[in-house]
């Protein structure tokens, strides 16, 4: 499954997806992610899965497009930091 966690607004689309069938729980993202945007919990979602996912904590579901900046690509900058240390490849943003 697909989580999705963000907006949309006239400026454009601000989402991150986590596929938690990828996510393995190891808490890298967690770890690397200098805004703190992501926790590992129980994936609430699939209360029989025994793995717990990654997840974007709900006070900054709506805060994606500033506490993201940061890290933002540009054409000179390497892969966001969250996306390049899941090694299962859960997590996509949608800028």
């Amino acid at each position: 499954m697909k989580a999705n966690y963000g907006y949309k607004d006239g400026s454009g689309d601000f989402y991150i997806t986590i596929d938690t069938d990828l996510c393995n729980g190891c808490g890298e993202c967690v770890n690397v992610c200098p805004a703190k945007l992501f926790a590992v919990q129980p994936d609430e979602n699939d209360p029989l899965r025994d793995v717990p996912t990654a997840v974007v904590t709900g006070e900054n579901r709506n805060k994606l497009k500033y506490a993201c900046a940061q890290c933002k690509p540009i054409s000179s900058r390497p892969p966001l930091p969250c996306v390049a240390a899941c090694k299962p490849g859960a997590i996509k943003h949608s800028w």
